[in-house]
């Protein structure tokens, strides 16, 4: 991963490039400030101030007295992903903006404006070298590398290949974050599995030998803070099973474990910076797989929770494996439950890939969550835990089926099944994330990217300070 540590610094008034920044209402009086030859070349380029990203470069007096005028929405409120092509297309030195402008959220963008997934190109990228961003806010540097680290961790997790990325790869990667920060790890598989998290084994029993299911669990903190699970779906592909998907709806189903990057990314934040709490980090990783082994449709299995489940679709797993983490995370009676997952098509068809639905049990949280998401520029969209849709998952021969009776509210009924298996006092908030980009933006490229953890991460610092 680029090393993004040195790319922030503090202005303590060292020569650096200057950016201007303007928006529609801004440019003609900054125009008006320039030097004929600078109005003229402006002209020429037919640079009006109103293109999205737009920029171009400024000669000075001479070659190394040069500037950079780019185009934002606003410049009264910077967006994290204004300074996101500069970022990247920018050669390697230092840069402020121009009238003392703090970049604020903007320095998100050029960190990750810097960074490519470039693991399984025989020809790297030529690296430009380190483009420098000063900031006025020293304090916050810290903060905002670690953010970006966080959500390049997320997309390179999601973007590894599912050969090089299974259930031991998952819990390789688990390992190794706590031996950074001193963590303890105990991973759940082999004999008695099926009797402990008998929904994980299930979905993952068809699996190949070497990518057998498992659970994976991290804790780290004093003892005595108070107690913060975070829980995310680690489907590390996805067949559909015997339900099997078609060939374009499982065409980037390396994806499914999205939802354990997005929980492994936030635990790394927590740890980084020192929130204080007690870490429950809990990952159910599987291959949702096809062979004679493999969960039917029509089966009935147990859960941890001693719930019965009859499966309506083995493509609706990732469930059954959160469903078992997550009564393991309320035995251990956590505080705040936060689970991320690529559960549903039906979240992507009701708020598309860009805004995932999130599903709280407790209006204060939901309050909370929406002002970090409104505060780091990360949008989330609050769903309803209807209660009413609860009977949708019926079954006549168990408890509960796996998967709604109707095509209707598909993510709502998903996130009923998952409130089954956590404790009704505890707070908890589920993610419905995509996972995806399915295009690429400045600062955005297509491929893994991050959903709402900027919004969960500011939510607990307000919660828990650090």
């Amino acid at each position: 991963m680029t090393d993004l540590s040195d790319r922030l610094q503090p202005d303590t008034g060292q020569a650096a490039t200057t950016i201007h920044l303007v928006d529609e209402k801004s440019f003609a009086e900054w125009r008006k400030g320039q030097s004929p030859a600078i109005r003229n070349l402006l002209d020429a380029r037919r640079y009006d101030g109103k293109s999205g990203y737009a920029s171009m470069i400024l000669p000075g007096e001479n070659d190394e007295d040069w500037s950079v005028v780019s185009t934002v929405a606003n410049v009264d409120e910077l967006s994290p992903w204004c300074l996101s092509k500069l970022g990247e297309v920018l050669p390697a030195g230092t840069y402020r903006l121009a009238n003392d402008l703090e970049p604020g959220p903007a320095k998100l963008g050029w960190l990750l404006g810097q960074h490519r997934f470039d693991r399984y190109l025989s020809q790297k990228p030529e690296d430009a070298g380190p483009r420098v961003l000063l900031t006025g806010k020293a304090a916050r540097i810290d903060r905002t590398v670690a953010l970006a680290e966080a959500t390049i961790m997320v997309r390179d997790l999601i973007n590894t290949t599912a050969e090089d990325l299974g259930p031991a790869d998952l819990q390789r990667a688990i390992e190794e974050l706590a031996n950074e920060y001193k963590a303890e790890v105990t991973t759940h598989m082999g004999d008695g599995f099926a009797d402990e998290y008998p929904m994980i084994y299930a979905v993952g029993k068809a699996a190949a030998e070497g990518r057998e299911p498992r659970l994976v669990e991290l804790e780290w903190g004093n003892k005595d803070h108070p107690r913060l699970a975070i829980v995310g779906k680690g489907v590390v592909f996805d067949s559909g099973g015997l339900d099997i998907k078609g060939a374009k709806g499982m065409r980037i189903m390396k994806k499914d474990m999205g939802g354990a990057a997005h929980a492994i990314a936030l635990a790394s934040l927590v740890m980084k910076l020192g929130l204080k709490v007690r870490l429950h980090l809990l990952i159910p990783t599987v291959e949702n797989a096809i062979d004679g082994r493999a969960l039917r449709p029509g089966d009935v299995i147990d859960s941890r929770k001693g719930i019965s489940v009859e499966i309506d679709n083995t493509d609706a797993e990732g469930r059954l494996i959160l469903g078992d983490a997550l009564a393991k995370a309320g035995e251990d009676e956590a505080g705040l439950i936060i689970d991320y997952a690529t559960l549903t098509g039906a979240a992507r068809v009701a708020l598309g890939p860009d805004l995932p639905p999130m599903f709280v049990n407790d209006d204060e949280l939901a309050g909370a969550l929406e002002e970090g998401a409104k505060a780091e520029g990360d949008p989330v969209w609050r769903m309803p835990l209807w209660d009413g849709y609860d009977k949708m998952l019926k079954s006549d021969i168990a408890d509960m089926a796996n998967s709604a009776s109707s095509a209707f509210a598909g993510c709502i009924t998903a996130a009923l099944f998952l409130r089954k298996f956590v404790p009704a006092e505890t707070p908890w908030v589920h993610f419905d994330t995509y996972g995806w980009s399915p295009s690429t933006q400045p600062g955005r490229p297509k491929g893994g990217e991050a959903y709402g953890l900027r919004a969960a991460w500011a939510m607990l610092e307000e919660r828990y300070g650090l």
